[in-house]
């Protein structure tokens, strides 16, 4: 296979992406930041920073901390709120020439579905990530850990808005398959897989966390066999199409999630350390499709032989 004939769009339920590349909210900012390193028209999609509906602070610093394998991060979903994100933010995302997936999250159900239909009729919105398992800010409730609650979510959702949804769940459950079934339910296009892991650190000479809010998200290599895992499980649980996401930061990552079960991918931490990691992947993900002797992604989605 000649990886010049191999078509690289992927389709997420009514969203269709150019390529299965896109970048994980909270590690793009709002794509302004990586302006000058990154052609954002190659992307498949961006998903920008979370936003809320009303401003917040976020968590007291310290709000990162390198680990062994990865990274933890207390962020709290600092953001300007739902309206300067429309107002000052979208317009850009919206001239970058790639799908602007935009990720909302609500302390109730209710702020969900008051978000998403705030977003309806929004020029520049292609898409919904619903954040509903945010595992380092205090208040609200985690949906994504409640079968009926992440159900109620996407429904309501899926009523106030014609956009379609992605449920982004947390593996901080004892079995997300059935959280995963409940968003399939409620109408979710998709389901993004997974959500950081609850974790902390600790100066032990201090006796003291490290992190201002005690408890973080653990991103990055070390999560990634748990993403897989999750990827594998959830993928014959329910139908709908499923994006990888924990630890992706090469091709050959890229192409474990796709053959698990995975219809595209988000590219987080990497993000950090290596700005142009998403398009340096992109690059090779011809070769490594032809390799396989696929002329498309679906050829190879959840192929894995058990």
């Amino acid at each position: 296979m000649n990886p010049a004939n191999v078509h690289l769009a992927v389709q997420l339920g009514r969203l269709r992406l150019a390529n299965p590349i896109t970048v994980a909210s909270g590690t793009f900012g709002y794509a302004r930041e990586m302006a000058g390193m990154v052609d954002m028209s190659r992307l498949g999609g961006i998903l920008p920073k979370t936003i809320t509906q009303y401003p917040r602070p976020g968590n007291p610093p310290p709000r990162t901390v390198e680990t062994t394998g990865g990274m933890l991060n207390s962020i709290g979903l600092d953001n300007d709120g739902i309206e300067a994100f429309i107002e000052k933010q979208l317009p850009y995302l919206a001239s970058l020439g790639a799908a602007v997936i935009v990720s909302i999250a609500g302390k109730t159900w209710e702020e969900f579905v008051q978000m998403a239909g705030r977003l309806e009729g929004v020029a520049g919105v292609d898409a919904i990530e619903l954040n509903m398992s945010c595992p380092n800010v205090s208040g609200g409730v985690d949906f994504g850990t409640d079968p009926l609650l992440c159900e109620k979510v996407v429904a309501g959702v899926r009523k106030a808005c014609s956009h379609p949804i992605l449920a982004k769940l947390t593996p901080n459950v004892t079995d997300i398959t059935e959280v995963a079934r409940a968003a399939e339910a409620g109408g979710a296009d998709a389901i993004s897989l997974i959500n950081t892991c609850l974790g902390m650190a600790v100066h032990w000479r201090r006796r003291r966390p490290v992190l201002g809010n005690v408890l973080g998200g653990l991103s990055g290599p070390a999560i990634k066999p748990i993403a897989l895992r999750i990827v594998y499980q959830v993928a014959r649980a329910v139908k709908i199409p499923l994006v990888g996401v924990g630890g992706i930061a090469t091709i050959d990552d890229v192409m474990e999630f796709l053959v698990t079960g995975a219809t595209a991918v988000q590219i987080g931490t990497a993000n950090f350390y290596n700005p142009t990691v998403s398009l340096q992947i992109l690059d090779a993900l011809p070769a490594a499709l032809a390799e396989l002797g696929a002329s498309s992604v679906s050829e190879i989605v959840g192929t894995l032989k058990v």
